[in-house]
């Protein structure tokens, strides 16, 4: 299957809306060429702002752009980009609902080498609980193009977090994008696994191997967090055996916990046994590779399987 990077989509996109929006802008906190945010940089140089290793400033600047009436696409690693400027995005972006939007990339596990401290297990759930902001979470490359084009109409604060490696391409590129709204990618009749990120691409080749067992199920790709498509998901669960969430972040205040609440909050035949698949209450660690990483953590395709046969029991 072919792979594509989700940071060259955000890059190229970012480059596109320059063409067709003269009041966008980008800042960077000295990743550029990780996040890929310089061919921004190299396209418009004059709306390009280098901003050095201070996210707090980068965020402030970035708000003060926004009330001049640009759109402010700020990066940095995710862990960088939610933690240490959460004041500043707090008071200067989410209170007064700026047109900023900030892009954590290389998120979860991804950057597999670096280890705890630049790996963002709790980003989701710091972007989900701030009133105003808006938080996706992109399957593939042409998902991530759609949503940071889609992010620069929308009123307000957003947050997208990306992976650091190339991952397969599992959603249509000529389906449009809808916000708040969940895309079912598979359809079965036994159990529903609730997917976000690269993990959208692990549910599907669980979900096949699941086929063979004689287990059918259906695979919800939820690209976007905050809002929630509360009546998509209970529409899912409807009449299911069993659920099961899988994001690669924690899962204290993430998917599986908006999941949770929103099929608690549901009609009775959509309150069924939920089983949250994620980083457990702790760090991340470094690895020699991605896929070791994912697998230290129970977050591959034959985990999925294990904890759908578990979830319909």
């Amino acid at each position: 299957m072919n792979k594509m990077d989700m940071r060259k989509a955000y890059g190229e996109a970012l480059v596109e809306l320059g063409h067709s929006k003269k009041n966008v802008v980008a800042l960077e906190a000295d990743l550029g060429k990780s996040t890929m945010s310089n061919m921004f940089g190299s396209a418009f140089p004059e709306r390009y702002f280098q901003m050095g290793i201070a996210e707090a400033n980068m965020i402030s600047s970035a708000a003060g752009l926004a009330l001049t009436g640009h759109v402010a696409f700020a990066s940095s690693f995710a862990v960088f980009a939610s933690g240490r400027p959460y004041d500043q995005i707090r008071s200067s972006v989410a209170i007064p609902r700026l047109n900023v939007k900030i892009c954590g990339s290389s998120a979860g596990l991804s950057d597999f080498g670096d280890g705890k401290t630049h790996q963002s297990v709790d980003d989701i759930a710091l972007m989900r609980v701030l009133p105003n902001m808006k938080v996706f979470s992109p399957a593939d490359y042409a998902e991530t193009k759609k949503i940071v084009k889609a992010m620069a109409d929308l009123d307000g604060p957003c947050y997208i977090r990306l992976n650091r490696n190339p991952i397969p391409q599992v959603t249509d590129e000529n389906a449009p994008f809808e916000y708040g709204k969940v895309t079912q990618l598979r359809d079965g009749s036994d159990a529903v696994v609730f997917a976000t990120g690269y993990m959208v691409y692990q549910a599907l080749e669980a979900a096949k191997t699941l086929e063979a067992d004689g287990i059918s199920v259906r695979v919800i790709n939820i690209h976007t967090i905050k809002p929630m498509d509360v009546e998509g998901v209970q529409a899912a669960a409807k009449g299911m055996k069993g659920a099961v969430t899988v994001e690669e972040a924690s899962v204290i205040g993430g998917l599986g916990s908006a999941v949770c609440e929103t099929l608690a909050e549901g009609p009775a035949e959509s309150r069924i046994r939920v089983l949250r698949m994620g980083i457990p209450d702790c760090f991340g660690t470094s690895a020699q590779t991605y896929d070791e990483l994912l697998a230290a953590y129970h977050l591959t395709p034959e985990d999925i399987v294990r904890n759908v046969k578990a979830a319909m029991i």
